[in-house]
């Protein structure tokens, strides 16, 4: 490994970033996995989030950003629901360790993508902006409105990391289209009513009996059963979309990734509203109600999955040269032989 100058030093301090890409290129799967490892946190941590209501321990931190007035951690007389409150806070930095671990790699890439590492900087400041978000939703003691934000900013968090993660397995050539106007067009229906049925989940949630804490906790002024009915029709036009979608990719014979990923949404569809409907019948048991936000992460992964697939984006001449130039000067070793 070369000595480390003092140039280096300060050059590592001014921009790390370009010091790091300088000095390192990862392998494209490298770069692929970094992008899959935020996708995932953002997953686990609206995982750990939903467990935290439910389990009653939204305020087992009662303040923030400290956990008490007087300690930044747990404290055992805040018992199992502080540590509980406690661990989701650390993983908002086990979540913000991925995402930098992501730009990093984005960043180091040869060529140098410009629109990937924009795509990782968005994921971080949604982070950090959720964080805040995360602090008032405990500083103003659950109230249901900044619950709902706070979900929806995740939401927001696992579209950016979806598209990143679709777009380290692509070129930078502009995309081209694999199907016409007509079923781009009943996609993006299926993805408006799939933002509705999230933005109305988290009225379900908000006006529902899980308020993330033993106290008196406000909820939304609405009827809980009227606006769960609401849901469930909006579940419904979701997957009839999809099964159209389906049916008319069929017919038009389109390629087989938007069919695919078209079919596994109809059954992850399917799989969330029979959770959906066991929760509401059953008085809505917390690893059900757990199981079903999982499950609306899910979809709304294959929802954008679905999307991202109707195009294509080839390598750019520029995207092959490096590899090229790459394999060329590992020819040359290997035939120099080890000196």
């Amino acid at each position: 490994m070369p000595n480390v100058t003092r140039a280096d030093a300060q050059a590592a301090l001014r921009n790390p970033l370009d010091f790091i890409a300088a000095r390192w290129t990862p392998d494209p799967r490298t770069v692929r996995r970094a992008a899959l490892a935020a996708l995932v946190m953002s997953v686990i941590i609206v995982i750990t989030g939903g467990a935290v209501r439910l389990t009653g321990s939204g305020l087992g931190c009662p303040t923030w950003p400290k956990c008490t007035d007087d300690s930044l951690t747990t404290t055992s007389e805040m018992g199992l629901h502080g540590v509980i409150e406690f661990g989701n806070r650390l993983l908002t930095y086990v979540l913000s360790a991925a995402v930098g671990w992501a730009i990093i790699a984005a960043r180091s890439q040869k060529p140098y993508r410009r629109s990937l590492t924009r795509l990782g900087w968005a994921q971080f400041w949604i982070v950090m902006s959720n964080a805040v978000l995360g602090g008032i939703v405990v500083l103003v003691g659950l109230n249901p409105y900044t619950v709902a934000a706070h979900f929806v900013a995740t939401s927001a968090l696992i579209a950016v990391a979806v598209v990143m993660w679709q777009r380290t397995r692509e070129g930078d050539a502009a995309p081209r289209p694999l199907v016409g106007t007509a079923v781009r067009q009943l996609v993006w229906a299926m993805v408006a009513a799939s933002v509705l049925l999230i933005l109305v989940g988290t009225v379900v949630t908000g006006a529902g009996p899980h308020a993330g804490d033993s106290s008196e906790v406000e909820r939304m002024p609405v009827d809980w059963e009227t606006v769960s009915k609401v849901h469930a029709v909006l579940a419904w036009i979701v997957v009839t979309l999809a099964f159209a979608l389906w049916f008319v990719l069929k017919a038009v014979d389109a390629p087989r990734a938007p069919l695919a990923r078209t079919r596994e949404l109809f059954v992850i569809l399917l799989a969330q509203g029979a959770i959906g409907y066991v929760q509401y019948f059953t008085d809505l048991p917390e690893v059900l109600v757990g199981l079903h936000m999982f499950g609306s992460c899910v979809m709304w992964i294959w929802v954008l999955r679905v999307l991202l697939s109707l195009r294509e984006r080839p390598e750019t001449d520029a995207d092959l040269t490096v590899p090229a130039a790459q394999a060329s000067r590992a020819t040359s070793a290997s035939i120099a032989g080890p000196r």
